[in-house]
């Protein structure tokens, strides 16, 4: 086999293999110290592993829900804090429609019990992103909140 012909087959596989390894990135890529507070419309989703995950458009005025603070949030296997991360949530500062939103795993949906999520459905997220917002609009997902029910992502229910 020729080098180009080598080369034409090694490239895109090793560029395919380089995306799968930064779109799995762990939690540690996320500001944990600063909570997001999204929803909307699901306007694309993709109920698969590593992780589900949908794409989130957000209404143009959106604002924080004055009971946020108050929202009973599930216990997780994890130590979260979640009434102290509902109380610090913040609305994101750049205002991009669409966001990617990151869920969990399967199994661990299937855990709690959450159903796939339909394009169309309204969704609320409490989240985080890159520090400073910087990079793609992506939110990857502590709670869920579908069809009036709160789901937590980062663990299995406690």
């Amino acid at each position: 086999m020729q080098r180009r012909q080598v080369l034409a087959i090694a490239v895109p596989g090793a560029l395919m293999l380089a995306r799968s390894a930064w779109a799995h990135h762990g939690w540690s890529s996320f500001d944990q110290q600063r909570p997001l507070y999204l929803e909307g419309k699901a306007v694309q989703v993709a109920w698969r592993n590593p992780h589900a995950e949908l794409t989130l458009e957000r209404p143009p005025n959106l604002q924080l829900p004055a009971d946020l603070a108050q929202r009973p949030v599930p216990a997780q296997a994890s130590p979260v804090d979640g009434p102290a991360l509902l109380q610090a949530a913040r609305l994101p500062t750049r205002n991009d429609r669409r966001w990617t939103i990151e869920l969990a795993p399967l199994t661990r949906l299937q855990a709690w019990g959450m159903p796939p999520i339909a394009e169309g459905t309204d969704v609320a997220v409490l989240g985080f992103t890159f520090t400073g917002e910087k990079g793609d609009p992506v939110l990857r997902a502590e709670y869920v909140w579908v069809g009036g029910k709160a789901y937590g992502l980062r663990s299995s229910p406690a």
